[in-house]
């Protein structure tokens, strides 16, 4: 937790006020017992009933003034650890932001989201708790051993023993269960990833009757993070009990001792009452402070899991260039472009080359794993290649700063993906100053008019959680009108008109070519209509590059790209 320091900068005042006000309250409650011990010694002792009355009074004060001392540092220690976890939670999320896909498949999508939640929540909660009790606890357990000693040295060494062995305990305790806590956090992971599957997936789920088994895996992975729990619950739970032995151990030596001093006068019925109201304030302090280093211990564990994360240095850096398109240079071009994913066992493209300028459309056809989504991500520059060079307006994608290179490049790809909100908030996704008019020429070139007009809100009208309120046609085309609106100059398509009949996607080809005519325009499909009318058609099989030409040009000379038009097409219209 020590590397997460940073985050209370700005907030020192808090840092100092709350644990001192915890230590002034824990002051007054060790007065507490020295005062019973003169009303006992004194005022019961000879009947004086207004001595009583007066201290009474003076320790219903001390206990208000305890009582607001209490809130007003609780009031700090919560804003502080708000602040904190506010902060935390916010670079967290933008440094996860700067990550890419590698590294965050590296590390987990499931496992990224606990540690953003949960993972940071526990270092939240654990920060609150060390403010509130970090000088007020051990303050009072050494606080009583001191005032013990005061009282009586004999009494006090009986004390001080039994201090010692609780705290030997806690600690011992305190190694075993920090390792079991970042166990449990990981099973978290599990089940966090089981249920984003589950959910994402459920459609699929039912198709194919998995509800059984589904729910069985699951309770096998959330059982295995229950038996972790329990045991280390179960482990934690010695701590209180083995706590409460070894201080009333020391009350038990305390009265063995102090009993026959009382008899011998050596030792006042008031002072024996204060060393046991000693032993019962050091015993409740020891508890609080066994279930702060417990509970720091579980923090430690999260704030490791979260300090991962901060650690993790993006595996692509931004180059010094900006990403500006000139007419004399392709708008994309692919060098001899090589690329293998982390951990693939083969070449996800090999040897790929082409041209696009401004204002043509390359069209990439293939089968299924030919590599045509991992050139839409090169392209992007989600990956970088392996080996060869992508270049966006002449200049390689790695000397190109990641910002103005999507500002350039636009992406839709075949899982369109909405965010809740409206159909307007996530046109200006792609277009934040676009006009209204502007939004509805995005939807007008997208064939998404109707939906939004079709709906009594219009542009106003609902989107639910991805997009569940609509069909995945009108998600298609709700995203392909939401990159639009940014008026790409470069626009990749990536099957992204898989759901929408051929009529609409023949319209959806006329539209594109007629309102982003100074675009280049990439279209990746396994349709031979999507493709054939490109000034490019790009054939690539198994990731290597198998043909490049027009559609005519591919019938003669490329057996692959025959072969799918065959598959598509009727013999007339390749013969046509």
């Amino acid at each position: 937790m020590f590397k997460l320091r940073r985050y209370l900068a700005g907030h020192y005042a808090e840092c100092v006020v709350a644990p001192l006000f915890k230590g002034l309250e824990a002051l007054l409650q060790l007065l507490v017992p020295l005062v019973m011990a003169q009303v006992i010694d004194v005022g019961i002792a000879s009947r004086d009933a207004s001595y009583v009355l007066a201290h009474g009074a003076l320790l219903a004060g001390v206990g208000v003034f305890a009582w607001v001392i209490s809130v007003t540092a609780q009031f700090f220690c919560s804003r502080l650890a708000s602040a904190f976890g506010t902060a935390m939670r916010d670079d967290l999320f933008a440094h996860v932001l700067t990550l890419s896909r590698a590294d965050v498949e590296r590390i987990g999508r499931a496992s990224l989201v606990t540690r953003i939640t949960n993972d940071s929540q526990q270092v939240q909660d654990g920060l609150n708790m060390f403010f509130r009790l970090i000088l007020r606890s051990p303050f009072v357990t050494f606080g009583t051993v001191v005032a013990a000693f005061l009282v009586d040295g004999v009494e006090g060494a009986a004390l001080l023993a039994a201090v010692i062995v609780s705290g030997a305990i806690v600690m011992g305790f305190m190694r075993v269960t920090t390792g079991r806590y970042r166990q449990i956090q990981r099973g978290l992971d599990d089940v966090q990833l089981r249920v984003a599957e589950n959910l994402e997936g459920v459609r699929v789920l039912r198709a194919f009757r998995r509800e059984e088994s589904e729910r069985s895996d699951f309770a096998g992975v959330a059982g295995a993070v229950r038996d972790r729990q329990v045991t280390t619950g179960d482990i934690s739970a010695l701590v209180n009990p083995l706590t409460y032995v070894a201080i009333n151990c020391g009350l038990i030596a305390l009265l063995w001792l102090g009993g026959p001093r009382v008899s011998a006068g050596t030792l006042t019925q008031g002072q024996l009452v204060a060393l046991v109201s000693y032993v019962s304030q050091a015993l409740v302090e020891l508890l609080k402070l066994t279930n702060l280093i417990m509970l720091l211990s579980k923090a430690s564990a999260c704030a490791r899991r979260v300090n991962e994360v901060f650690e993790t240095e993006p595996s692509m850096a931004d180059g010094p260039l900006e990403a500006v398109l000139a007419p004399d240079r392709p708008a994309v071009a692919f060098d001899d472009v090589s690329f293998t994913y982390p951990g693939g066992a083969g070449s996800a493209l090999s040897h790929v080359s082409f041209e696009l300028m401004a204002g043509r459309t390359l069209g990439v056809i293939g089968g299924t794993g030919s590599g045509k989504s991992t050139l839409a991500s090169l392209v992007m520059r989600f990956y970088d290649a392996t080996s060869g060079s992508v270049r966006v307006g002449g200049v390689a994608v790695r000397d190109l700063t990641r910002q103005s290179l999507r500002r350039v490049v636009s992406l839709v790809e075949q899982g369109a993906t909405l965010f809740s909100g409206t159909i307007e908030s996530n046109l200006r996704w792609g277009g934040p100053d676009a006009g209204e008019k502007d939004l509805e020429a995005a939807l007008s070139t997208a064939q998404a008019a109707g939906i939004a007009g079709g709906r009594e809100d219009g542009l106003a009208a609902e989107v639910e959680q991805f997009g569940r309120n609509f069909s995945g046609g009108q998600r298609q085309r709700l995203a392909v009108a939401r990159t639009l609106a940014r008026r790409p100059g470069v626009l990749v398509l990536d099957d992204a008109s898989s759901a929408l009949d051929f009529a609409t996607d023949a319209a959806l080809r006329r539209a594109l070519r007629r309102d982003c005519s100074g675009a280049a325009v990439i279209l990746i499909s396994q349709r031979v209509t999507t493709v054939r009318h490109a000034d490019q058609i790009l054939v690539l099989d198994g990731g290597r590059q198998v043909g490049l030409g027009s559609h005519e040009e591919l019938l003669e000379r490329c057996p692959v790209y025959r072969e799918i038009c065959e598959s598509q097409l009727s013999s007339e219209e390749v013969a046509r």
